[in-house]
């Protein structure tokens, strides 16, 4: 009698694999977010510490819910980048590093949304809320926003690259890139405006060179499968 084992089911043809395009949410993510972060800073004063003249105009206000409207798709989009950038580390990722990258990428994406879901609460109710009260919910919106959750970014973009540069899974450019967007977010995040752009593009990129190892290997995979 054969078998592949006392109750070990033989491997399935239909076992679930990584999509192919699945490199596709990191430019996506980087698009989503980079283009937020544009259209606030366009829309925005650099230091709105009052509710000023920006509130009263109908296509800043406008501006700005899009920008917020576009966060919670790019926080789904970094979750499937996540997953993405895990795919190609394998099963050879290290316990303690592996931890910190999946943590970082997590708190960044609920900071990131609960800091987007804080302003739009802002934005709607600014023609009520006193002085006071919107000094208080800017500062921390604007804190969530450009410190926490970039910072949050950093520690992403740190780990990622060390993992890859210590497996040789990147380009070495690539990984010297992760750790400079990294460490310029760690001291630049909140005091150097457009800074928060470093993170998006770095995305784009890392999500770009995935999406064309993905396929490479895939049409590798089916070209050898028609010769076995």
């Amino acid at each position: 009698m054969t078998g592949t084992g006392a109750g070990v089911p033989p491997p399935s043809k239909d076992a679930l694999s990584t999509p192919r395009a699945a490199g596709l949410a990191g430019i996506l993510f980087g698009l989503l977010l980079g283009t937020a972060i544009v259209l606030v800073r366009v829309a925005v004063p650099e230091q709105p510490t009052s509710a000023g003249s920006w509130l009263t105009d109908s296509s800043r206000r406008a501006t700005v819910q899009v920008a917020l409207d576009l966060v919670p798709f790019a926080g789904i989009a970094f979750l499937w980048f996540l997953a993405a950038v895990r795919d190609r580390i394998g099963e050879r990722e290290d316990r303690f590093f592996a931890t910190v990258f999946i943590g970082s990428g997590l708190v960044f994406t609920a900071v990131l949304l609960g800091a987007a879901a804080a302003a739009g609460g802002m934005l709607a109710t600014a023609g009520e809320a006193g002085g006071k009260l919107w000094d208080f919910g800017h500062s921390i919106v604007y804190s969530l926003l450009t410190e926490y959750s970039m910072r949050m970014a950093a520690v992403f973009a740190f780990c990622t690259s060390t993992i890859a540069r210590r497996l040789h899974v990147l380009p070495r450019a690539l990984v010297w890139l992760g750790w400079l967007v990294g460490l310029v977010l760690i001291v630049g995040a909140g005091t150097v405006a457009w800074l928060e752009l470093a993170f998006p593009v770095w995305s784009v990129l890392l999500g770009g060179y995935l999406l064309g190892a993905t396929q490479t290997t895939s049409g590798a995979s089916t070209v050898s499968a028609r010769y076995r």
